[in-house]
């Protein structure tokens, strides 16, 4: 099956507002990222690959644990974010970024001890093919590790920020929960079926919670009318953004700390083996 429609997505307006709130975006999510990174545990001198690495940071992250005597190769759809990525400073020789899709890519057969992702694979059209490519990539006995989300009624700070502005929007059309995009993997029972049909086992999926932001009031007024369900619906209705501004500003004050808006968020901490 083809994932053209993601990459053309990925490649749109939804690219590009990433890699411009690259900065925000990972300072938001990184805590969570972090929690599957650490069960992960990626040893010195490991290869590791980094699906759907997004503007780099994972893929620097991940760089630092395995040192020069490993390797990290991250792949992603989107060539706005690629090109953070790749221009960022002081990127080490063994870390590389490429434009890939894990789903039908070439991955490689047998070459990495691990396997990566934050928020990076909730995306694809056809998720057995995908994880069946991701682990003819690993190694006999390989580890994968990766966060999503949990549902949007259990992640306030995607839930509300939509309320909030709901009544300037036009209702949404329903959804098909399994359709890619950001809540596909919330049904834990479903992640774990994807998991075992592709040839993965020993499946944990774990709950994690965590307050995340850190970003001034404007901040995050400016990257919730961008990213996340609200920004997807604002995309659609522009011509609402400004009264939509001043009603997350309400909302978002609310949850305003001395380290800035923090609001909680609900995730998957899923490990898997090879």
């Amino acid at each position: 099956m083809s994932n053209e429609a993601q990459v053309a997505y990925w490649n749109d307006a939804a690219g590009v507002t990433w890699a411009r709130f690259q900065a925000q975006l990972d300072q938001q999510v990184a805590p969570l990222g972090a929690e599957a990174m650490r069960v992960l545990a990626v040893k010195p001198g490991e290869r590791v690959l980094d699906i759907g690495c997004g503007c780099g940071q994972t893929g620097f992250d991940l760089a630092a644990l395995t040192g020069a005597a490993g390797a990290v190769r991250g792949v992603d759809i989107s060539r706005p974010m690629l090109e953070i990525a790749q221009a960022r400073p002081g990127r080490p020789a063994w870390l590389a970024f490429d434009e890939c899709d894990a789903q039908t890519g070439d991955l490689g057969s047998g070459i990495y001890d691990a396997a990566y992702s934050r928020f990076g694979v909730m995306f694809f059209s056809d998720p057995e093919a995908a994880f069946r490519n991701i682990l003819r990539a690993l190694k006999p006995g390989g580890r994968l590790a990766f966060v999503c989300w949990r549902s949007m009624a259990e992640n306030v700070w995607m839930r509300e920020p939509l309320a909030a502005a709901a009544h300037l929007l036009p209702a949404p059309a329903p959804a098909d929960p399994h359709a890619p995009g950001p809540f596909a993997f919330a049904d834990a029972g479903r992640v774990l079926k994807i998991l075992l049909h592709a040839g993965f086992h020993d499946v944990t999926e774990t709950k994690f919670d965590a307050a995340i932001g850190g970003l001034s009031l404007d901040e995050a007024v400016d990257v919730s009318l961008r990213v996340g369900p609200l920004g997807a619906a604002l995309r659609a209705a522009p011509e609402h953004i400004k009264e939509a501004a001043g009603v997350l500003r309400e909302l978002l004050t609310r949850y305003l700390t001395p380290d800035g808006v923090r609001m909680p968020a609900s995730v998957w901490i899923v490990r898997a083996h090879a």
